[in-house]
């Protein structure tokens, strides 16, 4: 056979590409495709930038059943018959929804625990979203599985130090403090009660089973043990002390009375930024208790984790390497997009509680030949591969820069912390520990200072007020049935100058309201 003869049979065997009406929609190497996805993705950025550059407020005002009735007259049908000009679509979702968003990286957007995403991580979301890489198994995912591998080992190294340590991405707190109370329970009633819980279920005992945290502590320890099948009732509360971190003589009576009545405590959540006040519990105490209990020793850091990246703060999370298991969130203090969050463990050996075979997905021929499915760490099977946007923003800004950002804000709420304590309209409720700030206006020398029912009313009409103005987005809250608010500085983008004119806003927010409407709230 000759050449020529080869070519043409090799030509002969290439399948035949038959045109598809759905090409365009999908991205592949074809130019329709690629046009389409290009036009589709520059109308999208420049329906956001544009809202972007013009929203100078962190909120329109625009109230809910006003927003309701414009996406009803804007958007009449779910699902239209045809497709509508994609064109078309982006203008319209920029002058509704974009337009009335909550611009996070505005330096008055300071409610929650909620950051401003780095552009960097914005860009990488691109490439995570494109690619649409599933994490459950290494034929899903490929190079994604090896660079989250080498993520984790990363974070493992940084906050425990151990070979054996190890760790899966999540979609944030919320997921990882089910992770670590799971994991806490089975081993507990396999090691106690040599009982099996993910083949018999809970035994008889599981009634008596207890989690004790600070009173402090995040809702999901609550909502964990109730998923869990213990009920609420197995959260036991530790009062804690003026700096609302937790009191390790109210542990120590707690656990007396635990052991009197013949409950079973088998997990201890420390807290490493209360997302309130932003405290710390002692963890090197905590952990010296679980210990001599064999208790789980699980530190929720979903929001001060990050400052393991600063030299200055580092201190502050010391004794965080004793725990058994980890919670940090990358949405909060590493500003990566929503959601973005990694749950740690000390010991690999431990997900074991969690694992199960599939023979579609998983199998277990694939762990002889060392092909990772990550799936046998994580209670989600389909999962983004939100580890390259953090890959992209450690490499983008560095370590320094990522610690100098942390510092700023932390810096940046004590300066706030001196400006709230020096007015005497104000009452400032925390030093902050990490860039959280509780206070409440509370002016000296009025008779109905002492009238809890007025400072309550006040405190959340400043709120309110503010947030329908567009001005600030602040956060409420209640401190010993008082309403507070809350500046939790997250955006290094704040300034003492923002501070100082929220400060001087709120205080005409009242005067105008005293002046339109006298007694107003009697």
């Amino acid at each position: 056979m000759t050449f020529s003869q080869v070519g043409l049979l090799e030509q002969a065997m290439q399948p035949v590409k038959h045109k598809n009406r759905f090409d365009r929609y999908f991205l592949h190497g074809e130019a329709e495709s690629i046009d389409y996805y290009d036009k589709a993705m520059r109308w999208a950025q420049e329906a956001f930038v544009d809202q972007y550059s013009r929203n100078e407020k962190p909120y329109s005002g625009l109230p809910h059943e006003e927003f309701v009735k414009l996406l009803d007259e804007t958007f009449k049908e779910m699902l239209p018959e045809d497709g509508s000009s994609i064109k078309m679509l982006f203008e319209n979702i920029g002058e509704t929804i974009l337009k009335h968003s909550i611009v996070v990286s505005n330096p008055t957007c300071l409610a929650h625990l909620h950051c401003p995403p780095l552009s960097s991580a914005l860009a990488a979301e691109v490439l995570i979203s494109g690619t649409n890489q599933s994490m459950d198994s290494w034929d899903q995912s490929a190079s994604a599985t090896v660079l989250e591998e080498k993520m984790v080992r990363w974070l493992s190294d940084l906050f425990f130090r151990r070979k054996r340590a190890d760790g899966v991405f999540t979609s944030g707190g919320t997921q990882s403090n089910l992770m670590g109370l799971l994991l806490a329970r089975d081993r507990y009633l396999k090691k106690h009660l040599h009982w099996d819980a993910q083949k018999n279920g809970l035994p008889v005992e599981a009634s008596k089973l207890r989690i004790l945290c600070s009173k402090d502590a995040h809702f999901t320890v609550r909502q964990s043990a109730f998923l869990l099948g213990l009920g609420e009732q197995a959260v036991i509360p530790v009062e804690t002390d003026s700096k609302h971190c937790m009191c390790t003589d109210s542990l120590d009576r707690c656990l007396k009375e635990v052991s009197e009545q013949g409950l079973l405590p088998f997990a201890l959540v420390a807290t490493a930024g209360t997302t309130d006040f932003g405290s710390i519990d002692p963890l090197v105490e905590l952990a010296v208790r679980a210990k001599q209990n064999d208790m789980w020793f699980h530190v929720d850091a979903a929001y001060g984790g990050a400052l393991m990246l600063s030299e200055r703060h580092q201190h502050k999370l010391h004794g965080i390497d004793l725990a058994d298991s980890i919670t940090i969130d990358f949405h909060k203090l590493f500003y990566q997009p929503i959601s973005c969050g990694a749950f740690l463990v000390k010991d690999r050996s431990n997900f074991d509680f969690i694992k199960l075979n599939a023979d579609y997905l998983n199998p277990e021929d694939d762990e002889e030949t060392g092909i990772p499915n990550l799936v046998t760490k994580s209670i989600q099977t389909t999962r983004r591969f939100d580890a390259l946007k953090l890959f992209v923003s450690f490499h983008a800004l560095g370590r320094k820069t990522f610690a100098e950002m942390i510092d700023y804000t932390i810096d940046l709420a004590q300066e706030t912390a001196t400006i709230l304590e020096g007015d005497p309209d104000f009452e400032l409720m925390n030093q902050p520990e990490i860039n959280a700030v509780v206070f409440r206006y509370c002016p000296q020398g009025k008779e109905k200072l002492k009238d809890s029912e007025w400072l309550n009313r006040v405190n959340g009409l400043i709120r309110t007020k503010l947030l329908e103005q567009g001005h600030t987005v602040l956060a409420r809250t209640r401190v010993n049935k008082f309403v507070y608010l809350k500046l939790t500085l997250l955006n290094p983008r704040t300034t003492v100058e923002d501070i100082k004119a929220i400060v001087s806003q709120m205080k005409q927010l009242i005067q105008i309201e005293e002046r339109n409407r006298r007694g107003w709230i009697k």
